[in-house]
């Protein structure tokens, strides 16, 4: 399901902001991840090729990670199917991720011994905006990511943490 344009009225709230979105539903096997990560890739190659917006090479590369992540997790902790929802509004583009489990991720502390388990950490450290929250049925973690950066290399948008 995808749906394009801008949003709002002329003059009105929302007024000049752009939004397209697609939702899948991931479930099988090991190949999952994968899948989810070029379906990412094509969503943006997509908006750049039927709607003109500009998205870097690190968008692109941010996103396939960020997916990556999150559609790891949710494989490995949760029973079922996986919804993905990315979104473009405005500067941003939005991973959602749902699963059916209702606990909600926790970053681990930073330890330079642990080997694995730091994909939260490294998704809080490269997105614009975090969060997880429960859902009727399980949780859904989002993700923001700059579509853009500024001429000087810095991320568009970016708040320092």
């Amino acid at each position: 399901m995808s749906q394009a344009g801008p949003l709002g009225e002329p003059g009105g709230a929302g007024a000049g902001r752009f939004s397209v979105q697609s939702t899948v539903a991931l479930e099988g096997d090991g190949t999952t991840i994968a899948q989810a990560r070029h379906l990412a890739v094509g969503f943006l190659r997509g908006i750049q090729s039927e709607y003109g917006l500009a998205v870097s090479q690190r968008c692109m590369e941010l996103t396939q990670l960020v997916v990556s992540e999150l559609v790891t997790n949710a494989r490995k902790y949760a029973p079922g199917p996986v919804l993905m929802h990315l979104a473009v509004d405005g500067d941003v583009v939005e991973v959602v991720v749902w699963d059916s489990d209702p606990v909600l991720p926790v970053a681990r502390a930073a330890d330079a011994d642990r080997v694995g388990q730091h994909g939260l950490e490294i998704v809080r450290a490269i997105a614009e905006d975090f969060g997880a929250q429960r859902e009727p049925v399980g949780k859904r973690v989002t993700a923001r990511i700059a579509l853009a950066e500024d001429p000087s290399g810095a991320r568009a948008g970016h708040r320092p943490q």
